[in-house]
Parts: C-alpha cells; sequence; structure tokens
C-alpha cells in the first residue's frame, strides 16, 4: 500500500481541489458505452469470466491514468502506486458482499485469486464491510447485468470524506455488428475532471480491444 503525498502548493489543480473539495458532494458522474465487440469475442474463445474480464481491464486502466490512483486523507492527496477492486459480489439469496480483488497485470493470475474471493462472499452472509472493503487503495465496482442503463446514482454519506472512483457496469447488447457495454463513471470533481474521465475510457477501450 505505498502511496506519497501530492505537493498541493504546485499543483495546477489546488484552486479547483479545494473549490470542489468544500462541496456536500463533490462527486460527479457520467454514463458511457464501451466498444465490447473485441472483448467479447476473447471471452467465448477462451472460456473467461464476463465479469473478471472486463473488470481486470477496467483497474488496470485506472492504473494507468494517475488521477484513478488519487485519494483525500485528512486533507492531503496522495498518489497511490496501485490500485486495486472493491466489487459487489451477489449470492443466490439475491444479497451482495463487498469483495476486495488485489490487481495483478497477469490476468490468469488475477482471475486465480479473484475466484478465490468470490467463492468466500458466497459462502458467508452480510456485507463483509471489513478492513479490506474499506481499503482507499482500491476502486468501487459493482455490475448491473440485468439491464442496460443510460443513468445511474449512488447511495453516498456525506459526513464521510469520500474519494475513491466509483465504476458502474450493465448488460452488454448487440447493436448491429457491435457489442456495447455500459459503463458509469463516478469521481472526486476536486481530484479529476471530464478530461481525466475521457482519458479512463480510451485506456479502457484499448485494453479491450488488445490481447492479454
Amino acid at each position: 500500500m505505498n502511496k506519497k503525498a501530492l505537493d498541493l502548493t504546485t499543483w495546477n489543480r489546488k484552486e479547483h481541489y479545494e473549490f470542489f473539495g468544500a462541496f456536500d458532494e463533490p462527486f460527479f458522474g457520467i454514463v458511457s458505452t464501451v466498444d465490447f465487440t473485441k472483448g467479447y469475442q476473447k471471452i467465448r474463445e477462451n472460456g473467461y469470466s464476463y465479469f473478471l474480464y472486463y473488470l481486470h481491464k477496467a483497474v488496470k486502466a485506472a492504473n494507468n491514468i494517475e488521477p484513478f490512483r488519487y485519494r483525500i486523507e485528512d486533507d492531503m492527496v496522495y498518489v497511490y502506486d496501485q490500485v486495486h477492486a472493491s466489487a459487489t459480489i451477489g449470492r443466490e439469496d439475491h444479497t451482495f458482499g463487498f469483495s476486495f480483488m488485489k490487481f495483478n497485470k497477469n490476468f490468469n493470475e488475477f482471475e486465480k485469486n479473484a475466484l478465490k474471493e468470490i467463492e468466500a462472499v458466497k459462502n458467508t452472509t452480510g456485507l463483509r464491510h471489513n478492513e479490506n472493503a474499506k481499503r482507499k487503495d482500491s476502486l468501487h465496482i459493482s455490475s448491473i447485468p440485468w439491464y442496460n442503463f443510460t443513468s445511474i446514482s449512488h447511495a453516498r454519506h456525506f459526513h464521510y470524506k469520500d474519494s475513491v472512483p466509483k465504476i458502474s457496469f450493465g448488460k452488454y447488447t448487440k447493436k448491429g455488428e457491435e457489442m456495447q457495454l455500459p459503463i458509469s463513471i463516478h469521481v472526486h470533481h476536486g481530484l479529476m475532471d471530464g478530461y481525466h474521465v475521457g482519458l479512463y475510457l480510451e485506456e479502457f477501450q484499448r485494453l479491450l480491444n488488445e490481447d492479454l
């Protein structure tokens, strides 16, 4: 869990950070779609888990776009060397629990460890809101595979000074010859703007299209 403090005195977003940091709700969100055609084909050819495949790409993209590794702690901004996935996992009784999936650049290693975590969640009850689930060096990720969406909001506790990005995925659908995957991204406006979310979406798309 390595991190370093950002020098706010020389940061070109210092005023933005102070301005949006004073808001009751400093998060903003966008919903978009990505072309899932090549990723879908690779999953079908190799028997991968749909969720874990795009989850791995989503976390890898976040690690490649620095502002997605910024976190606010004690009125300081820290840059983590690496971030991981805190994903909600559904159970057969229609409840869910929080998980913590450590990122690994190698998909097969990531998948192996993630499957163990998924099994652990499914064999327990309750939220599993443990210390791992509360880690700041993570992304809050959820999947809503039952339907497509064009908008989404999140339950928020405004008294808790949160700065962890929240990423949600919907049901992928076919449009013409293209498979489309809806994605929602909510981030702290003091740490980044729409430009940075755009960089993230470009990187996520690039990773979906590349080989493992």
